[in-house]
């Protein structure tokens, strides 16, 4: 039976729960509050998601080595970011078997994803093209002509809208079947019709410390660590550190450190119970120890002042 649904999120926390094809680090950049839309359909062997979402961001993804990923922006004129590559609508990302990748956007985005289990592709791509499909070693940027583009677009966005509006009729196994042939069948004429990719060699370097990089965060967590901490950790040169971060990212490695660290302490603000914590303590927690610079920097990441954050009750966040 199909498993579908639709819901509306104001938390980056239960929206990256709610993200279930992958595990996914969100790093809110700028914007102030954060709203996101999800849209979800799970059929037998293909699963179909639509992400909205309201505020510019970076997230470093983390896919199931089980199951082969495509990923691609649905909206005009809001660039999405695939490991230092800009993507346009038409524009897909054909992902590597268990890929970790950075994907950032600029302001307000909309991206679609559809997977697929690594054996059922090669099955589907023997019956239809009379050759099995594979996930590439590295990640990769596929640029179709404008019809096959139109084509898989079109299959995803009319699937989102029926879940939306008439979620009733998937539960029909006919109607699933049917919709699951269809955009199979357009995924790979997708996967077949043509690829490019920006100075792959370099790319790849540059992705393997990236993750280097996200694993030295993660391991030190909220731990406040300068430029030349930062570089030894990860292995690499300050100029090179600073080059991978400004093409993936966007920014200075430390700036991104600072934000990565804000985000945990907004999450903690959330969490936390106003009348046995304190914004001071919580600061404190994440190795900030100006309380007045933190709260600056905090209103013009998140909109609102910590004590803000802080006092509104579970309750009202949910």
């Amino acid at each position: 039976m199909a498993e579908n649904g639709t819901t509306a999120l104001d938390n980056p926390d239960d929206y990256r729960a709610a993200i279930g094809a992958m595990t996914l680090n969100l790093i809110v950049t700028a914007g102030g509050d954060f709203n996101a839309r999800l849209t979800w359909l799970n059929l037998r062997h293909l699963h179909v998601l639509h992400a909205r979402e309201s505020v510019p961001r970076i997230a470093f993804l983390s896919l199931s080595p089980a199951r082969t990923f495509v990923s691609f922006p649905t909206k005009a004129n809001a660039i999405l970011t695939y490991g230092g590559i800009g993507l346009h609508v038409g524009d897909f990302v054909f992902h590597s078997r268990g890929e970790r990748a950075h994907q950032r956007t600029n302001g307000a985005g909309q991206w679609g994803l559809i997977s697929l289990p690594l054996e059922q592709l090669t099955i589907f791509g023997n019956a239809l093209t009379g050759h099995g499909i594979v996930a590439p070693p590295e990640g990769r940027v596929l640029r179709p002509s404008p019809s096959v583009a139109r084509r898989l677009l079109g299959h995803h966005s009319k699937i989102c809208r029926l879940v939306e509006t008439k979620p009733q009729l998937i539960a029909n196994p006919e109607v699933a079947r049917a919709i699951e042939q269809e955009l199979i069948h357009a995924l790979v004429v997708c996967l077949t019709a043509g690829d490019t990719s920006d100075n792959p060699k370099m790319k790849r370097h540059y992705s393997d410390i990236m993750v280097r990089f996200e694993e030295v965060l993660n391991a030190k967590g909220a731990l406040h660590l300068g430029l030349p901490a930062l570089c030894s950790a990860v292995g690499v040169p300050e100029r090179t550190l600073r080059a991978c971060c400004t093409d993936f990212l966007g920014m200075s490695p430390s700036r991104y450190h600072l934000l990565r660290r804000l985000n945990l302490a907004h999450s903690a603000l959330q969490r936390a119970d106003p009348e046995t914590t304190s914004v001071a303590e919580i600061a404190r927690n994440h190795h900030f120890r100006e309380l007045g610079r933190f709260a600056l920097t905090y209103r013009t990441v998140f909109g609102e002042l910590p004590s803000t954050t802080l006092r509104r009750s579970p309750i009202e966040t949910v």
